[in-house]
């Protein structure tokens, strides 16, 4: 039960977050939406940074489970990893759309992209999770998949943005738009294009 209480005050700490901002929001804000007093609150977690930092890690146990799911890479991007060599396209388009979907429509997840969005030049750590997650991080990872097809980490850059670059746009489309289908249709279409143009050079490096 204890459990299921502090599940429930991130999911609602993060929906105001993502709302207010993280500094518009207080622990009597936290509280007064879930129907406890401050104290009991306090009871859970000593502030609203003990939150954040609950909200993180879930978040990158997430990430996680995710890459692991898709049988992804794992491990940091840091150069000529074997795991990052036997990444097969199709599994770069599976988690790719199975990412923007993670970002868009689980409730967690998108409020937490939102908070980022939010706070990211109020808050350096804010700044830092924004890049972590939802720019440096995600191109860097996608760079260290595409290096196989080039000659140098400057051009597996390049092509990671060419990938990634038009994913990121279409975050801000989707929650925007009211025909939230066609801009799922509009990454598969990426995806797929962009996957089709490079597949022939990737394929040749595949099987190691």
């Amino acid at each position: 039960m204890a459990g299921d209480t502090k599940e429930r005050i991130l999911e609602v700490s993060l929906e105001l977050f993502a709302q207010s901002g993280y500094l518009g929001t207080s622990m009597s804000d936290i509280a007064h939406q879930l129907g406890i007093t401050k104290s009991a609150l306090y009871k859970h977690y000593a502030g609203k940074q003990e939150i954040l930092n609950s909200i993180v890690e879930k978040m990158s146990k997430t990430d996680y489970e995710q890459a692991e799911k898709y049988e992804m890479p794992e491990t940091e991007p840091d150069g000529f990893d074997s795991s990052y060599i036997k990444t097969s396209i199709e599994k770069i388009g599976d988690y790719s759309v199975a990412q923007f979907d993670y970002w868009t429509k689980d409730k967690f997840a998108a409020n937490f992209r939102k908070m980022l969005v939010l706070e990211q030049y109020r808050d350096s750590q804010f700044g830092q999770l924004y890049h972590n997650y939802l720019a440096a991080g995600p191109a860097a990872y996608m760079a260290a998949i595409f290096r196989r097809l080039t000659d140098s980490d400057s051009s597996a850059m390049q092509l990671a943005l060419e990938f990634y670059g038009p994913m990121f746009l279409l975050y801000s489309l989707y929650d925007a738009a009211d025909d939230k289908e066609n801009v799922d249709r509009m990454l598969r279409t990426h995806i797929d294009r962009f996957l089709e143009k490079i597949g022939s050079g990737y394929g040749k490096l595949t099987t190691i």
